[in-house]
């Protein structure tokens, strides 16, 4: 029981005092000195791993034979296991955490239930996308949160300069990150009958967007329903020490272990978003079609950062818009320019863009002009010199899964 409680206090305990795809062509069989391992770094080359440089991490490409979209369609028919250790877990407490995190997201933080999660933006002064996160309530002094690997260094230096300024007029607030700890995301319909087979716990309470503290095979573990595919399926926070054991678990059959390749393809087809290609600094959450993270009350007394620049753009619309689109012919890459097909005239670009395993059609993701954004809307795309058909369809691709109850 010692052990268990152990875990827990881990993620609540006082401050200890002390990208996603632009993957390479080339794999390789070990990491470069500079790249950075999560605690399955072994475990991935023992089971036949092509490894790949990604948000200066060796991270999985795919495992063995088995390709990209064989494991995309394992995940939308079964279960598949993703590692997502290279993602920044940590932990925001103090007695004003919750105003603190609702002066740097436009998030509405306060009617969030207890041990229930959110995504979220971090924003800079110009209302700009610094990150997407996953903000999980545990108190109303108590955030847990989840950060894209490839931001880490700026979104550590943004919390602790934001930090450092709150502390200075409020009660203080503290940031820990939670280092070397595995984050496992167990994706796919077959998803839930694995993990109850492994637990007591009834997997009917965690609905999606909820959380709670599990007991899996001996192991207590934090597990959040949600996922980055559109399937049901559950994210599981692991302290270091455990988590080659808990993925030695969580992968045995029908459990087919997936990498990066699917990864992106199944979060594409669920419309959303991957930071760097999709999203940036230069990018607000309207521009993104995120206006669902600014909540209702936040838009009657905006008080977080960029509030301005958002609020405006909420009023009288935003320059571009995000939008999905089915091309005909070759897909269409990340960087296509995006056309009025009468003027000629380029309107926007593509961010992400991929022959969909699921549909069998090339879909892809990216921004146009205000007023070119309505569903149904025929555009032009330049593939390869050639403009494709393309037309603007709601996102996402293929529906979603989430279990609700």
């Amino acid at each position: 029981m010692a052990a268990l409680v152990a875990s827990r206090t881990a993620l609540l305990r006082p401050l200890a005092r002390h990208a996603r795809l632009g993957l390479p062509a080339r794999c390789m069989s070990s990491a470069p000195s500079d790249l950075r391992r999560t605690a399955l770094y072994d475990f991935h080359v023992k089971n036949g791993a092509k490894m790949v440089p990604f948000a200066s991490y060796a991270m999985p490409l795919q495992y063995g034979d088995v390709g990209a979209v064989a494991s995309h369609k394992h995940v939308r028919e079964s279960v598949g296991l993703f590692d997502v250790s290279h993602m920044v877990q940590s932990v925001i407490r103090g007695p004003t955490a919750t105003e603190f995190l609702e002066w740097i997201t436009p998030s509405d933080l306060q009617s969030l239930p207890a041990y229930s999660s959110t995504l979220s933006v971090l924003l800079n002064e110009n209302g700009g996308i610094i990150d997407d996160l996953m903000i999980t309530k545990h108190a109303p002094d108590a955030f847990y949160v989840v950060t894209n690997a490839g931001r880490r260094e700026r979104d550590i230096a943004w919390f602790q300069t934001a930090i450092k300024e709150w502390n200075a007029k409020h009660d203080p607030v503290e940031l820990e990150i939670l280092a070397d700890w595995g984050l496992l995301a167990l994706q796919g319909p077959e998803a839930a009958n694995y993990l109850q087979g492994l637990t007591s716990f009834d997997l009917r309470e965690l609905t999606f967007g909820k959380c709670a503290w599990i007991p899996i095979e001996g192991f207590n573990l934090h597990v959040a329903r949600g996922g980055y595919t559109g399937e049901d399926g559950f994210e599981i926070s692991i302290s270091p020490s455990e988590t080659v054991e808990v993925a030695q678990l969580l992968s045995k059959s029908p459990v087919q272990l997936t990498g990066l390749g699917a990864r992106d393809s199944l979060r594409l087809e669920a419309g959303m978003c991957l930071y760097g290609h999709d999203l940036d600094e230069k990018t607000t959450p309207v521009e993104a079609s995120l206006n669902w993270v600014i909540g209702k009350r936040r838009r009657e007394n905006p008080t977080f950062h960029g509030h301005e620049n958002v609020m405006k753009q909420l009023k009288e619309g935003p320059p571009r818009r995000r939008v999905g689109m089915i091309v005909e012919g070759p897909p269409a890459r990340e960087g296509a320019k995006i056309l009025d097909p009468e003027s000629k005239e380029q309107i926007g670009v593509v961010t992400s863009g991929i022959p969909s395993p699921t549909l069998g059609k090339n879909i892809a993701m990216g921004y146009v002009k205000n007023g070119f954004h309505k569903k149904g809307t025929e555009l032009a795309v330049d593939v390869r010199g050639k403009q494709r058909k393309a037309v603007l369809t709601p996102m996402p691709f293929v529906p979603s899964h989430y279990y609700r109850g």
